[in-house]
C-alpha cells in the first residue's frame, strides 16, 4: 500500500522523523568528540574506556552525515544499525535498566521508518503487503 504511495504527508513524515534521528545523533557524536562532561562521567559507568569515546563520536558523525544525504542515506542506516546494535548490547550486558536498553532500538526504528517513508527506493524494496 506505501509503497505506492507518494503524498507529500508520508514524504514530509519521513523527513521529519529522519531529521530528528539525526538531529539526536549529530549531538550525540560531537558531544563524543568533544568529550562533554556528561558523556565523560556516564563512561565508566557503562564500561567503556574513556579513549574510545572521541573515536566513537567521529565514527557516529559521520555515519550520521552518510545518513542525512539523499545519495548515502541506506548505507547510513545500515552503518548507524550495527553503532545502534553496539550501544544496544553495551547496555544489555551490564544488565541496567530497561530504558537505556530499549532506547538504541527507538532510534533505530525512528532511522529507518524516516528513511522508508521518504525514499521510494527502500519502499520498493520492502514493500506492505495486505
Amino acid at each position: 500500500m506505501i509503497a505506492n504511495e507518494t503524498s507529500k504527508g508520508v514524504v514530509w513524515t519521513g523527513r521529519v522523523l529522519s531529521t530528528l534521528a539525526t538531529l539526536f545523533l549529530l549531538m550525540d557524536g560531537i558531544m563524543k568528540i568533544v568529550k562533554a562532561a556528561p558523556v565523560m562521567e556516564m563512561s565508566p559507568q557503562i564500561e567503556v574506556p574513556l579513549w574510545v569515546i572521541p573515536g566513537l563520536g567521529v565514527l557516529l558523525t559521520v555515519c550520521t552525515l552518510l545518513y542525512a544525504l539523499p545519495q548515502t542515506a541506506v548505507l547510513g542506516a545500515i552503518l548507524l544499525t550495527g553503532y545502534l546494535g553496539g550501544a544496544l548490547w553495551t547496555h544489555l550486558r551490564l544488565g541496567g535498566p530497561a530504558f537505556p536498553v530499549a532506547f538504541p532500538v527507538i532510534v533505530g526504528a525512528i532511522l529507518w521508518v524516516g528513511l522508508y517513508l521518504r525514499d521510494a527506493r527502500v519502499r520498493a524494496l520492502v514493500p506492505w503487503r495486505s
